[in-house]
């Protein structure tokens, strides 16, 4: 469940332009209205998951490279990172209805390119369009939902948001399964991507219809202040690519000066972005990340423990969806059918969170680290006895790992954003989305170099070299759980401290 967590709203107050709070919220909170807005989340989620199912098919038709397999996801995953705070200023700048609709319209169109791809270049480049076109979207959803609900109503209605978070991505992986075995037309995995335009029509037709025009923070005479951060929003997308695009490419093509230059680069890169943005800030003028958010403190312990959590969850759903179709020879249906498993445990202590928290107070994350690390090793034993017949013996496993999954994943967002001064909670869950998306590129380009470097040519090998190579993946990943349970221990103490300081200060 790698999926984007439920972020804090830093606009609930803005009205409709041309209507008071009251007529807007009045047009804009009904059931079907709310159903509009998920829909945007709920594709661009799904999106990130419904692909690995598909992979050993693309690759089949496609006659794609391993390399490739790997941009299919990292460049939409990195496309959103690098473009979601900024998508959440252009809707400040130009209104969240207006970007809500370009983001949708932009999606559908990305989406259409993906289904109709000849080769995995056309692909790639759609895919890295999908990124893009989420990381418009996504943040005007929950900017429109603060501004449109209040009180119980609000609370009902960022728990149905979480509810189509979890959705999409305890979902895609089974979605994405059903639609190749059904192959509708004879679609094929083109479906996972087509089956998007049919819902983004719709929701493009309903969006001037249901949605009022919300303005953003700098639709009230603050626009001089709130200009797009386009030097920042350049540096910081440059940084990214220059550190994770060699890692998909660099292994197989042996490593060459390019990519040692492109990694080399990444953070001076990094390190220019953050002394334009603390200049900026200096002269008064709007930078993407205030500076202030980033002092060292709790919030950057929670960044990195995010980035480890992230990181380790999308390199598993990525090598373990490769390993059952092309190492044990599943179907695509039955493959997402295992993953079923993984999403009923991560409900089952996602529903009963509230309990657990209650029980085990503050220790509960740390107690869900562990529970998913010891969900991994206990697959990591049984890897070597694997076969297509005996694939029910993984099944107790990925529900120990959902079940952890579940108890880590609510918890770290809130301990995360806890204890920010309220004018840095929109950036600080900008930053925070980033951070989960990087992870989720970071560690899909990492495993790549492992679980590839152990198979050589996917898809062509013997199924020992497939258990070998998942098996050296699986251990890796247990190192990233463990450093996760490390991590999330360090950061509540961290916490603690913080917190008793600021009670003492006031």
């Amino acid at each position: 469940m790698s999926q984007t967590a439920p972020l804090v709203s830093n606009a609930p107050r803005a009205a409709s332009a041309g209507a008071p709070p009251s007529a807007a919220a009045d047009r804009g909170s009904g059931l079907v209205t709310l159903l509009l807005m998920l829909s945007g989340t709920f594709m661009v989620v799904l999106d990130f998951f419904i692909v690995n199912v598909a992979l050993p098919a693309i690759q089949h038709d496609l006659r794609a490279t391993s390399s490739a397999l790997q941009l299919v996801v990292i460049g939409y995953g990195l496309a959103n990172a690098a473009m979601l705070i900024t998508g959440g200023r252009l809707g400040d700048l130009y209104g969240r209805r207006r970007l809500f609709a370009i983001g949708i319209a932009l999606f559908t169109a990305a989406s259409a390119a993906c289904g109709l791809a000849p080769n995995a270049e056309v692909l790639i480049a759609a895919r890295v369009v999908q990124g893009v076109a989420g990381a418009l979207l996504q943040p005007q959803v929950l900017a429109m939902l603060g501004m449109l609900y209040s009180g119980a109503a609000r609370t009902r209605a960022f728990a149905a948001y979480g509810l189509a978070l979890g959705l999409g991505a305890a979902s895609g992986q089974l979605i994405g399964g059903v639609l190749i075995a059904a192959d509708l037309f004879e679609l094929g995995w083109r479906s996972c991507f087509l089956i998007n335009v049919p819902i983004g029509v719709i929701a493009l037709a309903l969006t001037p219809r249901l949605l009022p025009a919300l303005r953003g923070s700098a639709g009230h005479g603050a626009a001089a202040t709130s200009r797009l951060d386009v030097p920042g929003m350049l540096l910081v997308a440059a940084a990214l690519t220059a550190a994770v695009f060699p890692l998909a490419q660099g292994r197989e093509q042996g490593w060459p000066l390019w990519s040692v230059i492109s990694l080399a680069a990444a953070l001076p890169l990094l390190a220019s972005f953050w002394r334009y943005q603390q200049r900026l800030a200096a002269r008064g003028g709007s930078p993407l990340i205030a500076p202030a958010l980033l002092a060292p403190g709790p919030f950057v312990l929670g960044l990195l423990v995010t980035l480890v959590f992230y990181s380790s969850n999308a390199s598993f759903y990525f090598v373990l969806a490769l390993y059952l179709q092309q190492g044990l020879g599943l179907t695509p249906l039955a493959s997402g059918l295992v993953f079923t498993t993984l999403a009923a445990g991560f409900f089952a202590t996602s529903m009963a969170s509230p309990r657990i928290a209650q029980r085990l107070g503050r220790h509960a994350i740390f107690v869900g680290a562990l529970v998913l690390a010891a969900g991994h090793a206990l697959l990591f034993v049984l890897l070597p006895e694997l076969t297509a017949d005996h694939v029910a013996w993984m099944l107790p496993a990925l529900l120990v790992q959902g079940c952890g999954l579940g108890m880590v994943m609510a918890p770290l967002v809130a301990t995360v954003l806890a204890g920010l001064p309220a004018q840095h909670a929109g950036v600080a869950s900008g930053v925070l989305a980033t951070t989960q998306q990087v992870g989720n590129a970071l560690g899909v380009a990492l495993i790549g170099i492992l679980y590839y470097g152990v198979l050589g040519h996917a898809g062509s090998a013997p199924a020992e070299q497939h258990r070998h190579a998942v098996a050296q993946a699986f251990g890796a990943g247990l190192v990233y759980l463990f450093a996760l349970a490390i991590g999330v221990a360090w950061l509540y103490r961290r916490f603690s401290r913080a917190a008793i300081a600021a009670s003492a200060g006031h």
